[in-house]
């Protein structure tokens, strides 16, 4: 059963500025990762489906972190949505707008935030009544000069972007009115999670969020 709305979602992911994105290959792993995001200041994980550990990795991190939000990412159909929601994710990202998963998750009340790199695909999301976005990938795309020109016609949508998103660049991309968060790869590198080195997930989370208090404590910049 979902937990939150999307406007929910929206809120405690734009509170956080950055959303831990991981990939696990070992569900056994899942709780003392979960709790080293917590203790860096980013109490959230977004457990892509890039392995076949990844339901076990959410299950897992729903029962030992009750704290800690927790949806899947890389959903592309609607088996993996519901593999993922039955795992007990709370929220689901897709790359693109699988028709199918997204229609299944927004009849089941679990936010879905589909994957845009288009105005076409905006416009199609936005018929849904979706207005979460994920702009993948952010930075190939054009980055925070894309991200303001769509604000013209889309000025309902916020984005959530990521893809070549690291820590120097995050503060271009929060810094614009209609991004809400960063998905966060850098602060769960595969390299950490392979050889356990959990106190780098940490810093690198305490890191990134000391950076976001910091991009948010500066003046607005000046617009001619």
């Amino acid at each position: 059963m979902a937990t939150l709305t999307e406007r929910e979602l929206v809120e405690r992911f734009s509170a956080l500025g950055v959303v831990p994105v991981v990939t696990i290959d070992d569900p056994s792993l899942a709780p003392a990762l979960g709790r080293a995001l917590q203790a860096g200041g980013l109490p959230a994980a977004e457990v892509t489906f890039r392995t076949p550990a990844a339901a076990d990795s959410i299950a897992e991190l729903r029962a030992q972190c009750p704290d800690l939000l927790v949806g899947a990412g890389t959903v592309c159909d609607l088996a993996c949505a519901k593999a993922a929601v039955a795992a007990g994710a709370q929220f689901c990202v897709s790359p693109g707008i699988p028709a199918e998963a997204l229609d299944w998750c927004l009849s089941e009340g679990v936010p879905f935030v589909p994957g845009v790199a288009t105005p076409t695909e905006v416009m199609r999301a936005r018929e849904r009544g979706v207005k979460a976005l994920k702009l993948f990938p952010a930075q190939v795309l054009g980055g925070p000069a894309l991200i303001k020109a769509l604000a013209g016609p889309f000025a309902d949508v916020h984005f959530m972007c990521t893809g070549g998103v690291r820590l120097d660049s995050a503060a271009d991309y929060l810094a614009q009115p209609t991004v809400f968060c960063v998905g966060g790869t850098w602060v769960a590198p595969p390299t950490a999670l392979a050889s356990h080195d959990l106190a780098t997930v940490e810093r690198l989370c305490r890191e990134a969020s000391a950076e976001v208090a910091r991009i948010r404590r500066a003046p607005a910049p000046h617009v001619a």
